[in-house]
């Protein structure tokens, strides 16, 4: 059972990566576009309004970069920090506990994303693609962690 689930585990990292991420996306989508459903209040944020608009549209981007697993580790950085702002900002002082003050999905989005800050983005991402196109060296772990190797320096002896 342990080989199996060590096997399983970045496979389902990445599915995990995908559905934290367009679940972020349409979080943002719904703020500035109103899609897929209308927004809380029913008005979408005005191009440029702080804070709703700059959060939806870290929501809209870092969710997309994160379901298609490209940068994740630092999309996802970017989205806990706009999470926890939110979090304290706008919720926080409506009560200490997220069930009280209405930031259960600001709580959650942060710490499901802050896993993916420390894990990486699993299998299934498109950088490791991007990295091979561009000729980077592919890291020989199958933990699909995002990390890539520099290739090393060539020394005066080759030129």
């Amino acid at each position: 059972m342990l080989a199996l689930t060590e096997s399983a585990g970045p496979w389902l990292i990445g599915v995990y990566r995908m559905v934290i991420g367009f679940l972020f996306f349409c979080h943002g989508t719904t703020t500035l576009w109103g899609w897929p459903i209308e927004p809380y209040g029913g008005a979408t944020a005005e191009f440029g309004a702080w804070p709703s608009w700059w959060a939806a549209a870290i929501q809209v981007v870092g969710g997309l970069l994160i379901m298609i697993g490209v940068g994740t580790r630092v999309a996802a950085f970017v989205s806990v920090g706009s999470m926890a702002v939110a979090y304290f900002w706008k919720h926080q002082g409506d009560g200490l506990l997220p069930v009280q003050n209405d930031g259960e999905s600001s709580a959650l989005f942060c710490w499901a994303l802050l896993i993916l800050v420390v894990i990486g983005p699993g299998k299934l991402a498109v950088q490791p693609v991007l990295d091979r196109l561009r000729g980077r060296a592919i890291p020989a772990n199958t933990t699909g962690s995002g990390t890539v190797p520099q290739a090393p320096e060539p020394s005066m002896a080759q030129h």
